[in-house]
């Protein structure tokens, strides 16, 4: 790998390099990059905050019969842990790295809506204020992320709070989040869509860029059933509208079909683009081209299109007809063909490559291991009387945790190694990020690993506190225990963060020898990304202008009128 830098392309800091000064420039920017960066900080802000509430979760349940929370506070807690993390946190930083380098990997100046791009963001950040506003108003959402009515019907929450107002603003919150979120999805698309460089055609870009366009139709789809389900139960609880009250007529059922309606493809939104991560760097950390390009590209839309017909697999346990279930059952067991495709995939793309472990790669490989335990746990729950059996048991805690956090937070570990260089034209430190590496492996494993286990022994989830029965107590300790040693690890990325951004080591402009358009510019790149667009003639341009003993320098031209619309 060369880390050489090459010093008339570095554009120095971030926060020295050309429009990049001052306070007001970031607050009143329409930059995709400078509003990628506000999204990364934002959302490990709130990444933070749900981690800080997790280590309280598992405080409260370190041993049998602990009181230290009351039930009441326990709720809030776990609701609010599930909401940021999702919401605020996971989907967010995602979002960062698509709005950040998708203009970048397909030579594109900006995304297509700059200001709208800039809206987005600011919604997502005042929706993340008014969720935790609602802690100052007597009480928070205390229902579970899934805020299942009728639960949170105003009559309960009255008599459960102070006032119940902290519903209200959960619900104006994530309908805010969800609007900044459908503005960006309809960015990324136009931005793919219209403003590629000259010959990339859609079998030339990135498998990154490939999965965020798929993630944005996602969230087109998705995030619209959310928000008029927020619309309903708002107007349940003022103008008393009865769509999921019983009392009046109104069927709670119909508020899961509309929360799970998002919620499975919300599953994919969280996941897509960490694929698409994972596809960037293994490759070239193995010095391979990727294993079938073609079949993950088709793999990615078949997840697409099946992912918005699984939602009611989290309802097997709702008294629906057994015929639902069937058809529900079947489609589950479906998506997890494609899905395994990219696993047997990046596995080949490995297998005879010259495999380099820096970090970035190391924590692409935990994440195959521990996804594929979480997608097959999860494979098990398509099988209905498992389900019934498990379904509220610490076993489906389990089982989404090595999903998103087993998966999808290791994905995103391994892109900030990755593509750190270039945000900030310096490296993030390897013998920090070894560090942090295994302590999170070690203390993820070993804080949900045994919840399967306490999920077969009978554990509920959801409970604040448990009976001293057999194994739970020991299961418990060492489940909290190892989720200090993951917070730790945690801790140790936030401070290489901090100590790399000051005195990191100068990355230059291609630090790992990558081959797509964003390795292309400077680290950090100028405002208007590329003076120069190699010509793009497969899916490796750097690579193709490198056997052809030629620089950057000799590539076309940008032009702000460039693209393939």
């Amino acid at each position: 790998m060369n880390n050489e830098s090459r010093a008339p392309g570095n554009a120095g800091s971030i926060f020295e390099a050309g429009e990049y000064k001052g306070l007001l420039s970031w607050l009143s920017s329409v930059d995709h990059k400078q509003i990628g960066i506000m999204y990364f900080v934002t959302s490990l802000f709130f990444f933070l905050v749900g981690v800080s509430l997790a280590m309280v979760m598992r405080t409260q349940l370190i041993k049998p019969d602990h009181h230290w929370l009351s039930p009441e506070t326990y709720n809030q807690v776990f609701s609010m842990h599930g909401t940021t993390m999702v919401f605020l946190a996971i989907m967010p930083m995602l979002i960062a790295f698509m709005v950040y380098f998708t203009p970048l990997m397909i030579g594109a100046r900006d995304v297509a809506f700059p200001r709208m791009n800039a809206l987005s963001y600011w919604l997502y950040l005042m929706g993340g204020l008014l969720l935790y506003f609602g802690f100052f108003t007597g009480g928070n959402l205390a229902e579970g992320w899934s805020a299942y009515a009728p639960l949170t019907s105003s009559n309960y929450t009255k008599s459960l709070y102070l006032t119940g107002t902290g519903v209200d603003y959960w619900i104006i919150g994530i309908l805010l989040s969800g609007a900044g979120t459908i503005m960006t999805a309809i960015n990324i698309l136009v931005t793919v869509a219209g403003l590629r460089a000259p010959s990339m055609k859609l079998t030339r870009i990135p498998l990154f860029v490939w999965m965020s366009s798929v993630n944005a139709v996602l969230m087109l789809l998705a995030l619209p059933a959310l928000n008029a389900a927020l619309v309903m139960l708002y107007l349940d609880r003022h103008l008393n509208a009865l769509f999921f009250n019983t009392a009046g007529g109104g069927k709670p059922l119909l508020w899961e079909h509309y929360f799970w309606f998002f919620g499975h493809p919300e599953v994919y939104i969280l996941i897509l683009p960490g694929f698409g991560i994972v596809s960037e760097v293994i490759p070239v950390f193995s010095r391979k081209p990727i294993f079938g390009y073609a079949f993950m590209a088709i793999a990615t839309v078949a997840i697409g299109f099946l992912s918005m017909g699984v939602w009611a697999h989290h309802m097997l346990a709702t008294g629906m007809n057994f015929t639902v279930y069937y058809v529900f059952a079947l489609a589950t067991m479906l998506i997890a063909i494609p899905t395994g495709v990219k696993i047997f995939n990046w596995i080949a793309t490995m297998w005879g490559g010259s495999i380099s472990f820096d970090t970035a790669m190391l924590f692409c490989i935990a994440f195959i291991i521990q996804f594929t335990v979480g997608g097959l746990s999860g494979v098990a729950f398509a099988t209905v009387p498992i389900d019934w059996a498990l379904t509220h048991s610490h076993f489906v805690v389990a089982h989404f945790h090595y999903t998103l956090l087993g998966g999808t937070v290791f994905t995103l570990m391994a892109g900030f190694y990755y593509w750190f260089p270039k945000i900030t034209g310096r490296m993030l430190s390897e013998k920090l990020g070894k560090i942090q590496f295994w302590l999170m492996v070690t203390g993820f494993n070993g804080a949900f690993f045994p919840l399967f286990f306490e999920g077969l022994e009978g554990m509920p989830r959801r409970v604040y506190t448990y009976p001293n029965l057999p194994y739970l107590a020991g299961l418990n300790l060492l489940a909290s225990l190892s989720a200090y040693v993951l917070a730790l690890g945690i801790l140790v990325f936030f401070v290489n963060l901090i100590v790399s951004l000051r005195k990191g080591k100068p990355a230059g402009d291609n630090p790992w020898g990558g081959w797509t358009l964003e390795w292309a510019t400077s680290s950090p790149p100028p405002p208007h990304n590329f003076d120069r667009i190699p010509p793009v003639r497969s899916i490796r341009p750097l690579l193709d202008l490198e056997k052809a003993g030629r620089s950057t320098d000799a590539a076309v031209e940008a032009s702000p009128e460039e693209g393939n619309g």
